[in-house]
């Protein structure tokens, strides 16, 4: 696991600063130097501090709105920027310093990678683009890496892997245990995962790849039950499926990412949905908008979940528009 310190050095427990010594753990851990202890918090982009963010989304029409929401207190969404182009069915992932949206359908699937950044509400720029065009793809993070599993058309066993040091191209590193789209992606700070799915008909895998080496996914476990389109949320020790399935569900479940193994119902979201995103905290989950039927209507609602219990989720505020098929980031 890595840490960042006041001078934004970037460390591990096999590799700290010289002069600094990794003395403990409190929500993050210690660092001790000659001048004493500084508290360091964990700085791993699957788990925000800041804000939870949303980006594009079907409305409709497809849109281009980059929605923000505090992590400190529960409150509305507000408005903070664009993306390049109004798309829908994309996939998020999150350095610590800027969101990512990649690929998606505006009106036809596209290949595009966006970027925008955490400490000013500007607008996205286009930095790249995937190795094929897709939508209904999973987003993974991992400190270096944004990473973008499946997806349509096929539907696709691909991984993309594309670099947050530097704005490039995403490069093909592995395959999926099955072609799939519409799964949810979860991030550890050494895997990516990607839960559930539609190849049709809906799936329950979890798939398991490494960020360290470039290769296939493995087969680790089953949700509690076949679905696609639900939000994935991951805590510094568990992943989540949220939501999902036809009609839309509201089961959370949860699996370890200490072992290989199959997930549990841990709660239940406020309504069903699918086609919903995910944000994480340090302590909570969120599953924000989504599509429910029937009645046919799509949602605005941020629902939040704490990590440290099994519990029920509790609505916390709205998005600025209801609206399916988003991509979720958090700083």
């Amino acid at each position: 696991m890595a840490y960042k310190i006041a001078s934004n050095t970037i460390f591990d427990t096999s590799n700290s600063p010289t002069g600094f010594s990794i003395v403990g753990t409190i929500s993050g851990l210690t660092v001790k130097n000659d001048n004493g202890e500084i508290h360091v918090q964990d700085t791993s982009p699957m788990v925000g501090t800041v804000a939870g963010y949303t980006s594009g989304g079907y409305v409709p029409p497809n849109s281009n709105v980059i929605d923000k929401f505090p992590f400190a207190v529960d409150s509305n969404a507000t408005d903070v920027g664009d993306l390049t182009l109004a798309r829908s069915d994309i996939a998020g992932q999150s350095s610590t310093t800027h969101g990512y949206t990649s690929g998606g359908y505006s009106p036809s699937i596209v290949n595009t990678i966006d970027k925008f950044s955490f400490a000013v509400n500007s607008n996205a720029t286009d930095v790249g683009n995937l190795t094929q065009v897709r939508s209904g793809a999973a987003g993974h993070s991992s400190f270096i890496s944004g990473y973008v599993s499946g997806g349509s058309p096929g539907p696709l066993n691909t991984i993309d892997k594309f670099s947050f040091s530097a704005d490039s191209n995403a490069t093909d590193v592995g395959d999926l245990t099955l072609s799939r789209q519409t799964s949810a992606g979860q991030s550890s700070t050494i895997n990516g995962y990607s839960s559930g799915g539609s190849p049709p008909p809906t799936v329950n895998t979890i798939d398991k790849f490494p960020f360290a080496t470039n290769t296939n996914a493995t087969d680790v476990g089953d949700l509690t039950q076949g679905r696609r389109g639900g939000a994935g949320q991951s805590s510094t020790t568990h992943g989540y499926t949220s939501g999902g399935g036809s009609g839309g569900v509201n089961t959370i479940d949860k699996f370890p990412f200490s072992s290989d193994t199959n997930a549990s119902d841990v709660g239940d979201l406020t309504q069903g949905r699918y086609t919903c995103s995910g944000q994480s905290s340090i302590a909570s989950g969120y599953t924000v908008g989504g599509f429910f039927s029937p009645p046919s209507a799509r949602l605005n609602t941020i629902d939040k979940f704490p990590f440290s219990t099994d519990t029920n989720a509790t609505d916390v505020g709205d998005l600025t528009q209801a609206k399916s098929e988003i991509a979720g980031q958090q700083d």
